[in-house]
């Protein structure tokens, strides 16, 4: 970013304060925060000519926070889905893609569509079969992990599998957006290119959708920028000035969270009115000493059963106060839906609530909990 140089983070070891320092503009007389740049073309002569092919300094901020966060090299999109939809556009045809049983929906439906297509074929396999990967990297072209993942949070070992002799030119992305850059790092661990969904914790605030991938090969950053240019695949200029001041608290608002969700899983994991919760971080979590080896920290999504089935559950959200009853997770606000609900969702347990939890004071988040769980409204 013009006047931004890594002298001006010499002195920057945390992420707390990388978050705060990185995607500035230094130089004599520049605004102290990155502004909202509308514009489509610039002035020629310089480097930067029209935006879609060349960016705006807005988004170049956002893609130089998240790059540093991830020491590599960031793009912008303008969603989630075009971030994965980039990585997709890396595969030739007759490729064969892994994917996990577990995934977000969108990323088994783009895969599903391409095969329809005959554009390559599929197999789906358990997050934590570990064999089952490492055998998948010898043979696919796009090994596409998930971890944790959504909503079942199994968390993958990632340390082995992205080590694992790969086919030559396979491709290994882990989708980091419950991860966050903060409590795991896919491109330490070996993986090629690491994705978020910045609409989620990113942004931190319900208003905004973008989507990040982060590499360090030049020849697929190369590639990943030319698929944004040729799809219109660009972030908004109002949606990466949001992204850019949500990240700044990125920190502060997932330690938060984060305890809220310890405390949370921990006493759901005992409620009467719960048959099981899911949460990287309780004991019995089956994939629990992964995620202690691997991640810094647990994430702030819980998935939990209700007693009852899918109608007791539903009724569960109906009669929640504090807690929103809407999609979409990451945000300071906590969020709860019913995901059998949700079509291509049908396969999970009918009476599973994901929980993504916000930094609402605990106690008022539990008693929001338990006064629903025990039918009062």
């Amino acid at each position: 970013m013009t006047g931004s140089t890594d002298a001006h983070l010499a002195r920057v070891s945390a992420v707390e304060s990388l978050l705060v320092a990185a995607g500035r503009d230094r130089r004599p007389g520049s605004p102290l925060n990155m502004p909202l740049v509308l514009a489509s073309n610039f002035v020629l002569g310089t480097e930067r000519a029209y935006a879609r092919d060349d960016g705006t300094p807005t988004w170049e901020a956002l893609e130089e926070i998240v790059g540093l966060l991830e020491q590599g090299q960031s793009v912008a999109f303008a969603s989630g889905m075009a971030a994965i939809a980039a990585v997709f556009d890396q595969l030739h045809a007759g490729s064969r893609i892994a994917l996990p049983d577990d995934c977000y929906q969108g990323v088994a439906g783009l895969a599903e569509s391409g095969r329809q297509k005959g554009l390559w074929s599929v197999i789906r396999l358990a997050g934590d079969d570990t064999d089952g990967w490492i055998r998948a990297c010898a043979d696919c072209d796009l090994i596409w992990l998930e971890s944790p993942s959504n909503p079942m949070l199994v968390v993958a070992d990632l340390r082995s599998i992205c080590s694992a002799p790969r086919k030559p030119s396979a491709l290994l992305a882990v989708d980091n957006t419950f991860a966050t850059s903060l409590n795991q790092q896919p491109l330490d661990l070996g993986a090629d290119i690491s994705m978020q969904s910045a609409t989620k914790f990113i942004g931190g605030h319900s208003d905004l959708l973008a989507g990040m991938v982060t590499v360090r090969r030049d020849d697929i950053f190369a590639s990943l920028r030319h698929s944004r240019e040729l799809r219109g695949a660009t972030p908004g200029a109002l949606e990466s000035f949001l992204a850019v001041r949500g990240a700044r608290t990125l920190a502060l608002r997932l330690e938060r969270a984060q305890a809220n969700a310890m405390i949370l899983a921990e006493r759901l994991s005992l409620h009467p009115g719960v048959e099981c919760a899911r949460y990287p971080g309780l004991t019995t979590h089956p994939t629990h000493a992964i995620a202690r080896a691997q991640m810094k920290g647990f994430g702030t999504i819980i998935s939990f059963d209700v007693r009852g089935g899918a109608v007791a559950a539903d009724a569960v959200c109906s009669r929640l106060r504090l807690v929103q009853h809407a999609t979409s997770l990451g945000a300071v606000e906590s969020t709860i839906e019913r995901r059998a609900s949700i079509p291509g969702q049908e396969h999970l347990p009918p009476s599973l609530l994901r929980l993504s939890v916000g930094i609402e004071n605990v106690e008022d988040i539990w008693g929001d909990l338990d006064a629903a769980l025990r039918g009062r409204g």
